[in-house]
């Protein structure tokens, strides 16, 4: 016998028992998502692009350097969530369910490990 009551055992647990945290997170990452992009749109369109040494500059200061390493790791976290989420509607099959989500975090870290040593690579010197 449980001293929870029935409420209790049931809230924040949906059909895979992970309630709503996948939701929240898609929200949440598209909230950050809004304001790191326009950070970002703001700040290249004040940004010379045809020349090569200013947009490195730009990389190479701090700030933006921290600013483009958050919009690149959020932007790959909420791309991971939304492809899971269409993964697990859209493929039926048990084994290819499995491997597609594998393979969408797999694909997603490593785009995501890319942008980051992208930037440090031209926020440092190219010495990395």
């Amino acid at each position: 016998m449980s001293l929870r009551t029935p409420l209790s055992r049931v809230l924040g647990a949906g059909s895979a028992k992970e309630g709503t945290d996948h939701w929240w997170l898609q929200r949440v990452t598209a909230v950050a998502l809004a304001i790191l992009g326009t950070w970002f749109l703001l700040a290249m369109l004040d940004l010379d692009m045809v020349n090569r040494a200013a947009l490195h500059g730009w990389i190479a200061a701090p700030f933006n350097a921290v600013m483009l390493i958050l919009l690149t790791l959020t932007l790959a976290w909420h791309s991971a969530l939304g492809v899971q989420v269409v993964i697990e509607d859209y493929v039926h099959g048990a084994a290819l369910k499995l491997m597609s989500l594998i393979a969408n975090k797999f694909i997603h870290v490593a785009l995501g490990v890319a942008a980051v040593l992208a930037v440090l690579r031209i926020s440092l010197g190219a010495t990395l």
